[in-house]
């Protein structure tokens, strides 16, 4: 999904967002969702890791460092995920130092909220450390 939502244009290096869901269809979703809401322009690279290889529920180390791969211009990767052992996932990938792109930060945010706040502070070109603190901050987005 990258390719659909990132641009090669010249200009500034965006940061790249991956979203990692146990559902490839929740992950596509979402991408779709937060690259939709980011408006016209230029829009951050985003993709989606969902699922395992197979196509069944769960996560996939390798799916999730080929989004990473796909998404990284530079700028550093922003990657928000859905439940525990996605987290374990990408905390393992991070760890073995050589599967994810220099840069890249797992992202403690609400995944829906998160995503949308990444993909946008990210398409205004903002750094790696912006782009997480905006991810992070949609934890106090209240509905009441």
């Amino acid at each position: 999904m990258s390719d659909a939502t990132g641009s090669a244009d010249a200009g500034p290096q965006l940061v790249g967002i991956v979203l990692v869901s146990h559902s490839a269809a929740v992950a596509a979703s979402v991408a779709e969702l937060a690259a939709g809401l980011a408006g016209g322009g230029r829009t951050a690279p985003v993709a989606p890791a969902g699922g395992t290889m197979d196509g069944g529920l769960g996560t996939s180390a390798e799916l999730i460092a080929a989004a990473a791969a796909s998404v990284d211009r530079g700028a550093g990767v922003a990657v928000l995920t859905d439940l525990g052992s996605a987290v374990l996932t990408v905390k393992a990938l991070l760890a073995e130092g050589d599967e994810l792109p220099e840069d890249t930060r797992l992202v403690d945010a609400p995944f829906v909220e998160g995503a949308v706040a990444a993909v946008v502070t990210a398409s205004a070109g903002a750094d790696l450390a912006a782009v997480e603190a905006a991810a992070a901050e949609a934890y106090s987005y209240r509905k009441k």
